[in-house]
């Protein structure tokens, strides 16, 4: 078996270029036809980002920074900020950014946007909105369905039959007085309420904003559903985080290359099993959120435990 010191030397030879495009080249939506994953004509896709603790050493930190803190104190860890694009049916990261821990979500999205494309329905919260972010996204030929902040102006222009309404987003809010530079958006409005512990109730309300203008292409109602399961990316970045890196462990390399070759690796990996996973739920004609990634987890490191076999004649 290789010992720490090849395999050290064998990755600062590889490099991390070749991790990030191997990603890249290989990762794509692959949710079934009429599966779960998909709304009428559209891949349901979600932004969305994580951090992961790095080792603590001066290289990391100067590269990736820290989280700061209320005290006196730095924080224990450097951390590097990962922003990925995952399919809700999935849970397949099929694009990803990394960055330092001080750079923002917002600034980190931009090099998302050469990944969505016309077939993807693409939701994302309340940070990532912005005049610019709506602009550029629907370039893309995705359809968009966002959360808004909750003091967003959005003019009522037109009441619609399934409780939605048309209106605009605006550059400013000079623009919006002249009515000049709108986009065209439809409002969607709704409450949630959850049981909380105490045994009271807990009511929150959401507003989506979506580029899907007319409501016989989806509904209020249908809309709804779909960006309830916008949070199966908090699933994807558990399974990760806890399960596939190990709860309470940070990344092993001391120097920022090898950080960011370590980081693609691992979505390389966890995308690599859910492709698994995926294909063996079509074999099976079942939906792939029922196989447990854990299991399928450790059936892949116990495959690749064992020491190599050789036949005398590949050993000659």
């Amino acid at each position: 078996m290789p010992t720490k010191a090849v395999i050290y030397k064998a990755k600062t030879r590889l490099g991390s270029t070749v991790m990030a495009e191997l990603l890249a080249e290989v990762a794509k939506p692959f949710a079934a036809p009429g599966g779960p994953g998909i709304y009428k004509e559209w891949w349901l896709v979600s932004v969305d980002g994580t951090v992961l603790d790095l080792a603590d050493t001066l290289a990391n930190e100067k590269a990736y920074g820290r989280p700061e803190t209320k005290t006196d104190f730095k924080s224990t860890f450097p951390q590097a900020r990962v922003l990925g694009l995952v399919e809700c049916g999935t849970h397949a990261v099929f694009s990803a950014v990394a960055a330092s821990c001080n750079t923002s979500e917002y600034d980190m999205y931009p090099a998302l946007l050469a990944d969505l494309a016309k077939d993807m329905l693409a939701m994302a919260d309340r940070g990532f909105f912005s005049y610019q972010a709506w602009k550029d996204s629907a370039a893309t030929g995705a359809a968009l369905l966002w959360r808004m902040k909750a003091n967003s102006v959005m003019p009522v222009l037109e009441e619609l039959g399934d409780g939605s309404y048309r209106s605009a987003v605006y550059p400013s809010s000079k623009d919006r007085a002249k009515d000049t530079n709108g986009i065209p958006v439809r409002v969607i409005e709704y409450e949630v309420t959850t049981a909380k512990k105490d045994g009271g109730e807990e009511v929150s309300k959401f507003r989506l904003t979506t580029s899907i203008l007319d409501p016989a292409a989806a509904s209020a109602e249908d809309l709804a559903d779909p960006y309830a399961r916008r949070w199966e990316i908090e699933s994807s970045f558990d399974e990760l985080k806890t399960h596939q890196r190990g709860p309470d462990n940070v990344l092993r390399s001391k120097i920022p290359d090898g950080v960011y070759q370590e980081i693609y690796g691992y979505l390389c990996t966890h995308y690599a099993i859910r492709s698994l996973i995926d294909t063996v739920a079509n074999e099976f004609e079942e939906d792939p959120m029922r196989f447990s990634f854990i299991r399928t987890l450790r059936a892949a490191r116990r495959s690749l435990a064992g020491r190599p076999a050789f036949s005398p004649s590949q050993t000659s």
